[in-house]
């Protein structure tokens, strides 16, 4: 069956009638969808050939990272970019979805509603929507699933202890996301929220490595130790007969370089786990008052090279 190509978009002109207009606005939409199907014809074929390979994890964090950065890159015009984003971020979750099918758990012990908002805007409204009482219930939850996620408030109550040392042991979920990926102000989903998911090594995006350490004592050294590294404390609770620190420390240092920065400060016995990593958060506005700045300077004439 033979599928008319979308033609190239044109301008409508100044004098344009509003019938024209809305001629070319139901021109881009039939565009929009047979894009989209298009879209799932290959994920279709993206699905045969995963099978032959084995399968694996429909999720990839790093390019799903990849890209959000160039949407909002180039994101230009009346368009609000919470309505690009999101619409994205539907297409994506749902096609992964298509893919191989999971649901998203949530912790809902600071209330339902700003998660709500969170798994919806960033997954869409096709995965099924699971509320619990605590971080450490998203983890078991998602922990027995196949290929489910977990999202967990980076805020969380003070009862919910030290609920990263349940992602400690080597074959436990991991963080792979940190969201609002993009970050501004008034986002629509700007709780801050981590992502947690069956160890995806090979998809995994690296630029901050998450750790889990515990230390004896607290001493006032210890946060100056690690941002003279890079690295600062996210998370702080007591866990047995001393206190455990979730950490986040710029690229992938190791446990043991994190060791090496707390010595000296007298904290007592050390040990220190890999809990997960996630991408760089990018920050739309300084990116885009530095792109307007560029494309402000004058153009150099070829003559004057």
């Amino acid at each position: 069956m033979s599928r008319s190509k979308p033609r190239p978009p044109t301008e409508p002109s100044s004098g344009a009638s509003l019938a024209t207009l809305r001629v070319e606005i139901d021109r881009i939409d039939e565009q929009m969808h047979a894009l989209l199907m298009e879209r799932g014809r290959i994920i279709d074929r993206l699905i045969a050939v995963k099978g032959r390979q084995g399968g694996g994890s429909a999720f990839r964090p790093e390019r799903e990272a990849s890209m959000m950065r160039a949407i909002a890159e180039r994101h230009r015009g009346l368009l609000p970019l919470d309505a690009a984003e999101g619409i994205w971020r539907i297409i994506i979750s749902t096609f992964t979805y298509a893919q191989a099918a999971y649901s998203v758990h949530v912790d809902a012990s600071g209330g339902d509603a700003s998660m709500r908002d969170s798994a919806r805007f960033h997954f869409g409204f096709t995965p099924p929507y699971f509320a619990y009482p605590g971080p450490l219930e998203v983890i078991s939850a998602v922990g027995r699933s196949s290929g489910d996620l977990g999202l967990v408030r980076l805020e969380g109550r003070a009862a919910a202890g030290a609920w990263w040392m349940g992602l400690a042991p080597p074959h436990a979920p991991k963080i792979i996301a940190r969201l609002p990926f993009v970050e501004r102000p008034d986002h629509p989903a700007g709780t801050p929220v981590y992502v947690v998911a069956k160890p995806l090594a090979e998809a995994a995006a690296r630029d901050e490595t998450l750790y889990a350490v515990s230390i004896e004592r607290w001493r006032e050294g210890v946060e100056r130790a690690l941002a003279d590294h890079g690295a600062e404390i996210v998370g702080n609770a007591s866990h047995g007969l001393g206190l455990s620190l979730l950490v986040a420390a710029r690229g992938s240092p190791g446990p043991q370089a994190l060791l090496s920065w707390l010595a000296g400060v007298g904290a007592g016995e050390l040990k220190a786990v890999e809990v997960g990593s996630h991408a760089a958060r990018y920050d739309f506005l300084a990116t885009q008052h530095e792109r307007d700045e560029r494309e402000a300077l004058p153009v150099e004439p070829e003559s004057a090279r």
